[in-house]
């Protein structure tokens, strides 16, 4: 296991190919062709899936355009509902020899938190998934699932039962430590690796969140979404700022302009939340005590959006078994 504690934007990301073959490339395979975006829909004209919210055109950052472009969504089959739930993500354009990239992202937050460390990744030869975790993202939850953390897990794991079918290198951020850890100790099958960024583990769920009046509630998750609120929450996540600080925040609260988002938060919050620190002292503690180490200098919260370079690199290197 890796263990991050990371935090310039990179060269920007290599162009879409347009090509329709497959082509071999060393230790990978890269597939190109037409990005579709889920069963029965099309790509608008500006290449932006139809299901994302229409705010998606004002976004300038072009890293984010450029990723928003590849989500996709899967049918996922559940135990927990009859119907399958479409669950947006975006898929490799490389099949590797070795094990896939699988990233999660943040507490209420979006693949898109990848978008400048996710073209680096690929550009390393890398199979990378970005997956957005059940309740957040740009899933279609219009027939509301339970969002806890076993409906979470679930549904991970039979999306990757369903198309991943390898052992993964499962990357988490932030919260996303603590769903990669929950995972991985319930599913040793499907984690070869794991690497945690930031890992914020040690909360004890969502604690007396859990059992607010569902109206205060409902209050506190509309605010939340605000523009003030996120923008103050990208100024402390990240190191300095900029006008570019605005457009992040705009990245930030896209899934947030889903209809059913306050709900599927609602839902997560009430149910308690993300609790693995038995989990770490029965079953990770002696892991995690030979896990590697790594420190990303002037970073914020969120290295792979502050120095995706550096997380990019040390991905690559530990997935491909080149960390010391």
């Amino acid at each position: 296991m890796l263990a991050f504690k990371l935090g310039s934007p990179p060269p920007p990301p290599p162009p879409l190919p347009s090509l329709t073959q497959a082509k071999k490339c060393g230790r990978f395979r890269v597939f190109a062709g037409i990005f579709k975006t889920g069963a029965g829909t099309a790509a608008s004209d500006d290449g932006f899936p139809p299901f994302l919210p229409k705010e998606v055109e004002k976004i300038k950052d072009p890293f984010a355009r450029s990723l928003a472009q590849r989500i996709e969504r899967l049918p996922v089959k559940v135990g927990f509902s009859e119907s399958c739930i479409m669950s947006s993500c975006v898929k490799p354009l490389i099949q590797s020899e070795t094990n896939p990239v699988v990233l999660l992202h943040c507490f209420d937050s979006s693949c898109l938190e990848w978008r400048c460390t996710y073209p680096l990744l690929e550009e390393a030869g890398l199979e990378a998934w970005a997956i957005d975790v059940l309740g957040w993202g740009f899933s279609d939850l219009e027939r509301l699932p339970p969002c806890d953390v076993a409906s979470k897990r679930h549904h991970l794991y039979q999306l990757w039962n369903s198309y991943i079918k390898r052992p993964m290198i499962l990357v988490g951020p932030s919260l996303g430590a603590a769903v990669a850890i929950d995972f991985a100790v319930n599913h040793p099958e499907a984690v070869e690796k794991l690497v945690l960024i930031n890992a914020s583990v040690y909360a004890e769920g969502t604690g007396a969140l859990a059992g607010l009046p569902r109206s205060v509630a409902y209050a506190g998750v509309s605010l939340l979404k605000s523009i003030p609120l996120r923008l103050y929450a990208n100024i402390l996540a990240f190191n300095g700022i900029s006008l570019a600080t605005v457009d992040w925040t705009n990245v930030g609260r896209l899934h947030c302009l889903l209809p059913w988002w306050e709900d599927a938060t609602i839902n997560f919050m009430s149910s308690g939340g993300y609790n693995v620190i038995a989990q770490i002292k029965q079953r990770l503690h002696c892991e995690l005590q030979d896990a590697i180490m790594r420190l990303i200098p002037d970073c914020g919260h969120l290295p792979h959006v502050d120095k995706p370079s550096s997380v990019a690199k040390l991905i690559a290197e530990f997935s491909l078994g080149d960390c010391h």
